[in-house]
């Protein structure tokens, strides 16, 4: 399988792929974990990209994340909604450019909540911490391969940093995701 880059590729290897041509388009669906405990600690969202030159691509997108915190035999919801903008640089790939490693920046803002805006507990306890307006900034180490001439499969390692947060100001994170470009 070829996949092609440009006019050249198209011409003399007869392929129709679109693999990081610029301008392509894709759409991007990752699920991931923020900590140990799979269920209750995650990710997901849901990202648009557009393909510049060399593998690089602009990123948009929207994002969920749950956390949950112990008190006595509670388990606290804490869940922000953020969206982020951002660019990712291929750092290494092979010629074809079917296995890349890519490292991006994003810019995030949003909202993070704190047992669902509820700030008495059951035991006339008070919850001091506040639903809070989030930004911060972003980084991300994504392996890519492509698994046909328009899905790439992505395993990622994360981590984001926040202003204006009650809670962690880092949060590490590792997924996998999928993109369908068009």
């Amino acid at each position: 399988m070829h996949f092609c880059r440009n006019a050249f590729d198209v011409k003399h290897y007869g392929c129709t792929g679109t693999a990081y041509a610029p301008q392509t388009k894709g759409v991007e669906i990752n699920a991931g974990l923020l900590s140990k405990e799979v269920s209750d600690n995650y990710y997901l969202n849901i990202m648009l990209t557009v393909n510049g030159k060399n593998g690089n691509y602009w990123l948009w997108g929207a994002e969920y994340t749950h956390q949950v915190a112990d008190y006595r035999d509670l388990q606290l919801p804490l869940e922000a909604y953020t969206g982020e903008v951002g660019y990712s640089l291929q750092l290494l790939g092979d010629a074809r450019k079917t296995i890349t490693l890519n490292a991006g920046l994003t810019a995030i803002a949003g909202y993070e909540t704190i047992n669902r805006s509820k700030a008495m507990l059951y035991d006339g306890s008070v919850i001091l911490d506040k639903n809070n307006f989030i930004y911060g900034a972003g980084g991300r180490l994504s392996f890519e391969t492509y698994l046909s001439d328009r899905f790439v499969l992505l395993l990622q390692g994360r981590t984001k940093v926040f202003w204006g947060t009650d809670l962690k100001q880092f949060r590490p994170s590792a997924g996998v995701g999928l993109r369908f470009n068009f």
